[in-house]
Order: structure tokens, then C-alpha cells, then sequence
């Protein structure tokens, strides 16, 4: 009688436990699903209103893409006019350049970018403006752009960017009126690496350095440059130029996976 009540009691507690476990995993399988992140791209091809030819900065895309695809993210892309975008600065003797620019599933969705219309801010958890020449042009006036991201900075998400494209966040603003990066450390791709006598820099519509510095953030630099310098602030992470993006996708990953233990 008493090795049959014992062999009960250790039945109910091995089911007590499975349960407990169980509810563990239940908690870590909603941590493990896939989330989204939304790539912020430009459909201009010209500087300006000129016929000099500018782009989205390719690899600035895809090294940020690859680590967050493999970390098991997935990632939307989305432009002001929706469509194909202009891709350049291409290195195809990069491996990772390389690999993407033959992977057919990734070029359509550059062929294929969302409209701002189509974009649920809820759906995602960080945004991510690429650079390149064509983010000067398109993406930083863009009122519906702005409202995406900054509703996915207050739902707790991530704002981040990576050279010319931080140009893309410099009319971000919360709810009460004040510019996202106000007191901030930001970073982006600085004057002192701009040709400001150029033709191609005399397109541009702001500079972005002062820009950011007018309007309340601490924008500091690398003076030594494509060293992978990036700045994180919360849950803003912009970074300098083409060999920080790989970094600020990982930074990315980092706080919203603390995020998540919260």
C-alpha cells in the first residue's frame, strides 16, 4: 500500500514539473519567433534634381541584413514610393555582397518595396535607414516614414541608422513635440568626410552633422574614419559609415533581446 501511494505521489509531481516546464517553453518559444525589422530605403537615382546618378549604398544594406536574417529575423523593406530602388557602391569581391546580390528571393523584395501606405508600425520592432546618396532625397521629408518610425520608437522599438542614412531621422519627433535624438549621442556620416566644394554635396538639402547639432543632439564622430564606429543611446543606434552597419544590426539584436527580458 505504501510503495503503490508512493509511486502516486512521484506520478503527480512529475506531471506538476512537466508542467511547470512546459509553461517555460511556451514563454521561450513567443521570445524565439520571428521579428520584424523594417529597412528604410530611397527610390532616388539623381542627386537632386541633376542628372548625376546616386544610389542606395549596397553593402550598407546587406552586411546589416545578413546578421539580422541569420539571427532569425525577418526583414520589409520599405521606400516613399515603393517599387525597385537603386542600388550602387557595389564590392563584389565581398562574400557577402556577393552571395546577395546572385540570391533571387533578396533582390525581389528591392524590386518589390513596400509603400509607406502598406506599413503596420505595430508589426515591427526597429527600423533601420540605409545610406548611400539616395537617403539625402526622398526619405527624410516623408511624413507617413517619420510616423512609422517614431510609432515604433514609443511602442518600445528600436531606431536605427547607418551614415547618409541618418539624415532619415533628423525630422523625427515624439509625441510631445521633441526631436527622438534631443540630448542624444548620434552618429552618422560626418562633414568631415564630405566634399562640401562638390556638386554632388551642394544637392544636398541639409547637411547632416548640423542638422542633428542644431536641433539638441551630441553627434560625435570617428576623426579616423571606416573603423566600424557606432553610437548607441537607448534605443537609438546610428552608426558612421558602410563598416559599422554589420555592428549596429548586432547592437539591434542586443536591446531587443532586452527588450524582451523585460
Amino acid at each position: 500500500m505504501k510503495t503503490n501511494l508512493l509511486y502516486i505521489f512521484l506520478f503527480f509531481l512529475f506531471i506538476s514539473c512537466d508542467l511547470k516546464t512546459s509553461g517555460k517553453s511556451d514563454s521561450t518559444l513567443v521570445k524565439e519567433q520571428p521579428t520584424n525589422i523594417l529597412f528604410i530605403v530611397s527610390n532616388q537615382h539623381t542627386y537632386g534634381t541633376t542628372d548625376m546618378n546616386t544610389s542606395n549604398h549596397f553593402a550598407e544594406i546587406v552586411l546589416a541584413y545578413d546578421v539580422l536574417i541569420n539571427a532569425g529575423f525577418n526583414v520589409d523593406f520599405v521606400s516613399p514610393e515603393g517599387g525597385a530602388i537603386p542600388i550602387g557602391y557595389l564590392n563584389t569581391s565581398d562574400s557577402i555582397q556577393k552571395k546577395y546580390i546572385y540570391d533571387s528571393d533578396f533582390m525581389n523584395k528591392l524590386k518589390n518595396t513596400f509603400k509607406p501606405a502598406d506599413i503596420t508600425p505595430v508589426n515591427y520592432k526597429a527600423v533601420y535607414y540605409g545610406g548611400g546618396g539616395a537617403a539625402m532625397f526622398g526619405v527624410p521629408e516623408n511624413k507617413t516614414i517619420q510616423h512609422i518610425s517614431t510609432s515604433i520608437y514609443e511602442n518600445n522599438g528600436v531606431v536605427s541608422a547607418i551614415c547618409h542614412g541618418t539624415a532619415g531621422i533628423v525630422n523625427l519627433k515624439d509625441k510631445n513635440g521633441k526631436y527622438l535624438y534631443e540630448g542624444k549621442l548620434v552618429n552618422g556620416f560626418p562633414d568631415r568626410f564630405e566634399n562640401k566644394e562638390a556638386k554632388y554635396y551642394k544637392t544636398f538639402p541639409f547637411s547632416i552633422e548640423e542638422a542633428i547639432k542644431e536641433r539638441g543632439g551630441n553627434f560625435q564622430y570617428s576623426e579616423k574614419g571606416w573603423d566600424g564606429f557606432y553610437q548607441v543611446d537607448g534605443r537609438l543606434i546610428t552608426g558612421q559609415d558602410p563598416t559599422a552597419s554589420a555592428a549596429v544590426a548586432t547592437e539591434i539584436i542586443k536591446k531587443l533581446n532586452d527588450t524582451f527580458k523585460n
